[in-house]
């Protein structure tokens, strides 16, 4: 059980310092389109925001995922 929390925590761990460095390789500035808006931001913004996004659609959708798992019951 020790060595399952150990290994997620070098995996998170491994993840957020990629995370980071791409994030501080990205600092030019880019215009994005918006739909009717153009959004002038550095392309670490622009990455960072796209990550928060992307990770919250994946909790939200698991979240979903799992309470309907534990509503219907199996057959």
């Amino acid at each position: 059980m020790l060595m399952k929390n150990k290994l997620k925590l070098v995996g998170i761990a491994c993840i957020v310092l990629i995370v980071v460095v791409v994030v501080l390789q990205n600092t030019q500035i880019v215009e994005t389109k918006l739909l009717f808006f153009t959004v002038t931001m550095p392309n670490a913004a622009l990455l960072f925001g796209t990550l928060i996004i992307g990770f919250a659609i994946g909790v939200i959708t698991a979240g979903h995922i799992v309470s309907r798992a534990k509503r219907v019951p199996p057959d």
